[in-house]
């Protein structure tokens, strides 16, 4: 296991939670003029700079009429301590036209850009996307059916009927995503339909009621390629606002060798020598799961290993 961030994960903001039931104090942190808002748009960050190295754009709130969403205060650098807020302005049929964006940025899909970003922009970027996400689509109780209004700063979708009055709160769905190795030198990597051309990774799915991560390891390698493991170990976890998942990362080791896909769930998977996935070139034929991924670093992690 080991300690530092995949990316997506710390970003540099102290969530603050004990503020969020203070509406005066929310009202206050919004309307000053050194709070910044983090604009998103049809799931879109707001960033700027060269194509190929974007950076996080923070704004002030004024000119941005959204219900805000509180992010938390930035903790560190020159911005220690400044509240953030993210704002949905997907409702806008042109972003461009509003005057307090214009000229600042553009709107990018974050899986183009995060792995460009800073890390600490790209996890904040993430957290702004992930609540966006979530709030657009609970816009009615999933009790009685009637609106649901925000409150807590956005971490809440309060149903306005008085007689169910339920409380939402953001979930996260927690997928098991790992790395199969026969022990030695070989580990399974396969591939799905809709990944590009070339492209392998690691398996993974969602952890189903009643199991552990462990159980949800095993049964998900068994049903992908037929194979059964032991020795499940976590080694670290990667939140993925893609839309809302938290995936968990682990390694199991195989106790049977014959790969059967005949469930369908893969296009193909099939043993890869470690030498060989040092050392193949990336081209149409075979390349890594995309390198802001966990399943990136997974196979990093266990190439560097052997």
């Amino acid at each position: 296991m080991t300690n530092r961030p995949n990316i997506y994960a710390a970003a540099p903001i102290d969530r603050a939670s004990l503020r969020r039931k203070d509406e005066d104090w929310l009202t206050e942190a919004w309307l000053a003029p050194a709070s910044r808002v983090l604009p998103i748009w049809q799931t879109k960050s707001f960033v700027a700079g060269p194509e190929d190295a974007p950076r996080a754009v923070l704004l002030p709130a004024e000119g941005l009429d959204a219900v805000p969403i509180f992010l938390g205060l930035m903790n560190g650098g020159l911005m220690d301590g400044t509240p953030v807020f993210a704002v949905d302005l997907s409702m806008v049929e042109d972003p461009d036209a509003l005057p307090a964006l214009r000229g600042h940025g553009r709107f990018e899909d974050l899986r183009a850009t995060g792995p460009l970003m800073p890390e600490g922009e790209a996890a904040l970027c993430a957290y702004a996307r992930g609540m966006v996400w979530w709030n657009a689509r609970h816009r009615f109780c999933g009790v009685c059916g009637s609106p649901a209004a925000t409150a807590e700063g956005g971490h809440v979708r309060l149903c306005t009927n008085p007689g169910c009055a339920t409380h939402h709160f953001p979930r996260t769905d927690p997928a098991v995503i790992m790395l199969v190795h026969d022990g030695g030198d070989r580990a399974v990597l396969g591939r799905q339909s809709r990944f590009p051309p070339g492209m392998h990774s690691v398996l993974a799915g969602f952890l189903e009621p009643g199991e552990s991560l462990e159980d949800t390891v095993a049964r998900e390698v068994f049903e992908e390629v037929g194979l059964t493991v032991t020795d499940i170990r976590y080694r670290s976890s990667q939140p993925w606002p893609f839309p809302s998942s938290l995936m968990l990362g682990f390694t199991a080791r195989a106790t049977s060798f014959d790969i059967d896909t005949g469930n369908d769930e893969l296009e193909s998977a099939r043993w890869f020598d470690r030498d060989f996935l040092r050392n193949h070139t990336p081209d149409e034929t075979f390349r890594l799961a995309r390198p802001d991924s966990i399943a990136h670093r997974l196979i990093r992690e266990w190439m560097a290993e052997g």
